[in-house]
């Protein structure tokens, strides 16, 4: 997330909210999901989610999932409709005074959610969907986004915006966080390497993506700048299954696609100007899903490969 929000209400003029289940009906697409690679358009469309909208994450169930629908402090459940668009609909409140950011799920199925207003990692049980503390630690500034590694460790950006700082965290399937680095920049776009053997961190403000070498105990080593950017800031990202970062470049209005080496590869072009995150899903992986502050709305397009949380599911 490259800016916190007000708490206001954003919510959709043009969407038609069901009583009974909070469901918006948003607007079709005549535009195929599958006709061309690259081409963004609305899937989710303006002022449905808040400008708080972030932590786009396929569920065990195919669907899609993204923080602060309709208000603040939610987790809103995009399914697909026959014309390819999305309708998106309320699938959990948080505890009060919790606000959710970034999204990841585990191979059982549980969806993690970082709380940035307090200071935790939530875990939310998918069939009852209870929430609970997975983590907590007060010496975070605002856990923003997080990585999963296959075999559940979880990884923490933690940045602290009042002087353009951050920290990176470690934390254990048992709820037990570590602090891998502080005195950073930024600390926002987080993903695991599709080969396990890397971590990736981007600092927004800085226009930075690291990388680091994952040890087998889940720490981290020989770090070395991956790509800088001349302009605009980075959020969050995901790798697809050759390796390549999908980087949302928030002001841009571009997604970056950038190799294991650091090379830029393409540059995506979006309809919003600030996107906050990226997801891949789909039936076969390849269609990215992006969240967009100003709009409080989700952009989709099609790729050449599937991602790297498709392959893990």
């Amino acid at each position: 997330m490259t800016r916190k929000y007000s708490r206001a209400m954003v919510i959709a003029v043009a969407s038609v909210m069901a009583t009974a289940c909070e469901t918006a009906k948003i607007e079709p697409s005549s535009v195929s999901p599958h006709t061309a690679l690259y081409v963004a358009r609305d899937y989710v469309g303006d002022g449905v989610f808040t400008q708080g909208i972030e932590g786009p994450a396929i569920g065990p169930d195919g669907h899609l999932y993204a923080v602060n629908f309709a208000r603040e402090g939610t987790i809103g459940r995009v399914t697909v409709n026959d014309d390819g668009s999305g309708q998106a609909e309320l699938f959990v409140e948080l505890p009060k005074g919790s606000t959710g950011n970034g999204i990841r799920f585990d191979r059982s199925g549980n969806m993690y959610v970082a709380d940035y207003v307090g200071h935790n990692v939530l875990r939310i049980d998918m069939n009852t969907r209870a929430v609970s503390v997975f983590a907590h630690n007060a010496a975070m500034n605002q856990p923003n986004d997080i990585a999963i590694s296959a075999t559940g460790r979880l990884y923490a950006s933690d940045p602290k915006w009042a002087d353009n700082s951050g920290q990176l965290w470690r934390i254990d399937q048992d709820g037990t966080t570590s602090l891998l680095e502080a005195n950073m920049g930024t600390t926002n776009g987080v993903e695991v390497s599709t080969d396990e053997k890397h971590l990736y961190v981007n600092e927004s403000v800085q226009r930075k993506v690291w990388v680091y070498d994952l040890l087998p105990d889940g720490g981290v080593t020989n770090k070395r700048l991956l790509i800088e950017f001349a302009d605009h800031g980075l959020d969050g990202m995901r790798c697809d299954s050759e390796g390549n970062l999908y980087i949302a470049r928030y002001g841009a209005g571009v997604v970056a696609v950038v190799s294991p080496t650091g090379k830029l590869l393409r540059e995506i072009q979006l309809k919003g100007q600030k996107p906050t995150n990226v997801a891949f899903g789909g039936e076969d992986g390849k269609t990215l899903y992006v969240t967009l502050q100003e709009r409080g709305a989700i952009e989709t397009f099609r790729v050449e490969n599937p991602g790297r949380a498709y392959q893990l599911r």
